[in-house]
């Protein structure tokens, strides 16, 4: 008994001095490259986030919220509330949260992750989708990334929604499945196109490998960087629905709240081009 307590007080004391060598390490970083602001570039405490100013600056979605589009309402309709354009032109998914407006302040964040490899704008979405989506990510099963196909996956390097989707599956401890998704048709670039003609360019890109092993039943989180008319989205949501999934939860990092915008559509000038 003696020998176990012995070994049990050694145990806790290499744990208290792993964590101060930690932080000691952590401190002489700080120090050494301190953190800055993802968006003006002014030092801050902690790497991956931004000054207050740039904060204040960002259009947060909070409740209340549409529980199928996750739009904001004016005032709070009560829980599980449905907005007009949800009723009108209900979506294939059964809820959806963004963390935030997709506008001149944001999609700094999307870009630099996206095409600039500043890993640590992608921490900053992980967490802020995290905390904007807590309530789809306890009711899911799986998570599952909006997959790019194989050719744009190669010129990109990366998929930036599958990493998301795997820091998000980590934290929640949740299932991720990379590869269940799969994008079997490379379709036209969406910039420029009207709603109906980007859920048109959309149909039947995606599919879902073995099916009936995997969905049937699921309640699964599909995981996109920005959302912008849907259409990618709804078709794997089609996908899914077809394999067998009885729910699909939406959570984007962003949320157009004007697609068609002409800000939009000038991104495809630098190669800064939404697909959603």
């Amino acid at each position: 008994m003696t020998d176990e307590l012995a070994e049990k007080n050694e145990s806790f004391q290499l744990g208290i001095l792993k964590e101060a060598v930690k932080s000691l390490w952590r401190v002489l970083v700080q120090a050494l490259i301190p953190a800055r602001c993802m968006t003006c570039r002014e030092i801050v405490q902690n790497s991956a986030s931004v000054c207050v100013s740039c904060w204040s600056k960002l259009k947060l979605l909070e409740e209340p919220l549409c529980d199928v589009m996750g739009t904001p309402f004016a005032y709070d309709h009560g829980v599980g509330a449905v907005s007009a354009q949800a009723l009108s032109f209900p979506p294939v998914w059964d809820k959806s949260r963004a963390a935030m407006v997709f506008d001149e302040n944001s999609k700094g964040f999307v870009h630099a992750f996206k095409y600039g490899d500043r890993g640590e704008a992608g921490w900053f979405m992980v967490r802020m989708m995290s905390r904007a989506g807590a309530s789809l990510i306890a009711e899911a099963d799986v998570i599952v990334p909006v997959p790019l196909h194989w050719m744009r996956l190669w010129k990109r390097r990366f998929n930036q929604a599958a990493f998301l989707a795997q820091r998000i599956a980590e934290h929640k401890s949740k299932t991720y499945e990379p590869q269940l998704l799969r994008r079997v048709r490379a379709t036209p670039q969406q910039v420029g196109l009207n709603a109906k003609e980007r859920h048109r360019n959309m149909r039947k890109a995606f599919i879902v490998k073995d099916p009936a092993e995997k969905m049937r039943g699921k309640k699964v989180l599909l995981v996109d960087d920005v959302r912008t008319t849907g259409a990618t989205l709804s078709a794997c949501v089609a996908a899914l629905r077809a394999a067998g999934a009885t729910k699909v939860l939406v959570l984007t990092f962003a949320l157009v709240d004007n697609p068609l915008r002409p800000h939009i559509k000038n991104d495809d000038d630098h190669n800064h081009n939404l697909h959603n």
